[in-house]
């Protein structure tokens, strides 16, 4: 691993391209650090702006609430979570790793596995539901064969993987100055009155229903959490707590407050259930063609956020296996660690799963069971425990402090998912309690409680004061290799 050797990677064949990214699951060297807050904003706002996010609009009509009710459980969710996302952000900068790797100081270097396993999973959630809308869209809208579109969009995502964090961000910024114009147009004809549509369906309003669609878009921004420090690791170690999260929340939350409130209104008026197709027919109702011209857009920003998911992919996989094994993450397992992850998920999203809605209900519902243990305990770890305050190389260290298995991250995070359970309601699993009251399901406030208080409680009787000798010699052992600055050591 470059954090004990001080080595980057070896790229293994002399004819790669110099500009694919040179580091993985390695500290980032400050004197490599480089971008700026605003990109945080750029990149966060565009993983937002595609047709997943107008999917989440479709959920409250569905289940009866009108277009307002809708858009307001949308904007107390998608608030709520995203405070999570924005505080993993903030974590980039000051340890100049990917998110995964800094729990195992929560878990242990081998206890780490079930995080990874559990972020690789939402992983897979996603890229299988943007598999789905990709393919199921273009097939109904132009008849394309599914197939061919799912193993087109995976390699070109794999592609994105392999070069790298500044591709991703090249593109990402790229795509957002060609995507915010083509929404503004589609926003601005719905509140004149150009995309059509009638009058609203009759509706009644439900707690349980509103708490869904609140659950839901709150699931949307946390199930980023896993991987939003993979790409602000690259910032300078010193970029300001409050704006590097600031800069993540105002993106992430206004994108997919935007284009729910839209989804919303395309359900409500046009009777919409497909996002693809429903986009199109009010953006040619606008201007003849534009809808076509906004969901090819829509659709290319969309394959780049599975490049997204292919990238943060591969970082899991290289972690899970230097947790096992250590491993010299090269280009070349990079590319086929991430192609045999997008084999997966264009698999699953071109064979198995077939409805839309269900898909992206049960995906986000998942995502969101599995992943909240794991960011409470991260953050109450980060924030109120060690106060950012880590030895690296020591994450590096089989036998060093953090240890081989966290019991007491391990425990909460178990005893906080196995109670949810009692909560779940899924289309194909519904809990007791969920029945009971009619399909509310309260499983991510449930974990939240449990595993955060239990973490708090069991990490009492860690000593963090004795971890600062570990800590300084981290820093003088990272300054010495030239990766940290002299200065900060």
């Amino acid at each position: 691993m470059t954090t004990v050797t001080g080595q980057l990677p070896d790229v293994g064949e002399p004819a790669v391209v110099a500009a694919i990214e040179r580091h993985s699951i390695d500290v980032i060297p400050d004197g490599e650090r480089h971008g700026s807050i605003r990109q945080q904003g750029i990149f966060w706002f565009l993983s937002n702006t595609q047709t997943l996010s107008v999917a989440v609009g479709f959920i409250g009509i569905s289940l009866g609430l009108s277009m307002w009710t809708t858009i307001l459980a949308v904007v107390l969710g998608n608030a709520f979570g995203t405070v999570f996302m924005a505080l993993h952000a903030s974590q980039g900068p000051r340890l100049g790793l990917p998110q995964m790797i800094q729990s195992r100081a929560q878990f242990g270097y081998r206890g780490v596995i079930l995080p990874l396993v559990v972020a690789f999973f939402t992983y897979l959630i996603f890229a299988v539901v943007d598999t789905v809308i990709i393919g199921q869209g273009l097939k109904g809208i132009f008849g394309w064969n599914v197939t061919l579109v799912g193993i087109v969009i995976a390699v070109v995502a794999v592609a994105l993987a392999v070069w790298g964090y500044d591709w991703l961000h090249a593109v990402f910024r790229v795509m957002f100055y060609v995507s915010l114009p083509l929404w503004l147009i589609l926003t601005a004809g719905i509140i004149f009155g150009d995309a059509g549509g009638k009058a609203a369906p009759h509706s009644t309003f439900g707690w349980t229903a509103f708490f869904i669609v609140f659950a839901t878009s709150a699931s949307n921004n946390i199930s980023y959490a896993p991987v939003i420090s993979d790409y602000s690791r690259y910032l300078p170690r010193k970029t300001p707590f409050r704006k590097v999260a600031g800069s993540v929340y105002l993106g992430a939350f206004w994108s997919l407050t935007w284009l729910a409130a839209i989804g919303a209104w395309l359900a409500s008026r046009l009777g919409a259930t497909d996002a693809l197709v429903s986009v199109r027919i009010a953006g040619n109702n606008i201007i003849g063609g534009f809808g076509t011209v906004l969901i090819i857009v829509a659709i290319i920003s969309l394959v780049a956020t599975m490049g997204e998911m292919a990238y943060s992919g591969q970082l899991v996989v290289l972690t899970a296996l230097d947790s096992i094994r250590p491993t010299k993450p090269t280009i070349t397992k990079r590319a086929v660690i991430a192609s045999a992850f997008a084999a997966g998920w264009a698999a699953l999203g071109i064979a198995v799963f077939k409805s839309v809605g269900t898909t992206i209900d049960d995906g986000l519902s998942l995502s969101l069971y599995v992943l909240t243990p794991w960011t409470v305990i991260n953050l109450y770890d980060y924030f109120f425990l060690r106060r950012g305050r880590y030895a690296v190389t020591e994450l590096e260290n089989p036998r060093g402090i953090y240890g081989v298995w966290g019991w007491r991250g391990l425990s909460a995070y178990a005893i906080g998912f196995a109670v949810s359970i009692l909560f779940w309601d899924l289309s194909f699993y519904v809990s007791p309690v969920a029945k009971a009251t009619n399909g509310l399901d309260i499983s991510f406030i449930v974990e939240l409680v449990i595993s955060g208080t239990l973490y708090a409680l069991l990490t009492r009787s860690i000593r963090v004061d004795a971890d600062e000798q570990a800590i300084s010699d981290s820093e003088r052992t990272l300054a010495d290799l030239g990766i940290l600055e002299p200065s900060v050591a």
